[in-house]
């Protein structure tokens, strides 16, 4: 397959704890659980990792949090680590309610330009998703 715009994406970052940002993400957005994978007890290091994939069955890219238990590595995102969805429409009261209900918590964004055109909330991990009110196309 060649790389191109049809090629699946994968956003993949560390978490500091799998089960709250399963909350967040589905509970919270409504991302489904497209593959869990639990570290096994007496897993060799470098294999002890669970993690979790997220995303909406249709979508052309999905969500990868990883904890690994023996080499810890810590989440250290920014305020411009984004993972901007662009709703197209008034970003629904009840949406934001339910992201910060499941462990989200919204905050002023770094660049103004969000905040005009969207809302940002941090997920449990210290990550910013932006619903953006806008619409997108490449083409």
């Amino acid at each position: 397959m060649p790389v191109d715009g049809k090629a699946h994406v994968r956003i993949a970052r560390p978490s500091r704890n799998l089960a709250a940002a399963e909350r967040f993400w589905t509970e919270g957005l409504g991302l489904s659980v497209l593959y869990r994978h639990e570290a096994a007890p007496d897993a060799p290091p470098r294999e002890d990792h669970s993690l979790l994939m997220l995303g909406w069955p249709d979508a052309g890219w999905h969500l990868e949090l990883v904890v690994s238990e023996g080499e810890f590595v810590r989440p250290v995102p920014t305020v411009e680590d984004l993972l901007v969805v662009y709703v197209a429409e008034e970003v629904p009261q009840e949406l934001v309610d339910r992201l910060e209900a499941y462990g989200g918590r919204r905050v002023e964004a770094h660049n103004p330009y969000w905040d005009t055109w969207g809302v940002t909330i941090e997920d449990p991990d210290g990550y910013r998703l932006v619903l953006s009110t806008r619409d997108w196309s490449n083409t």
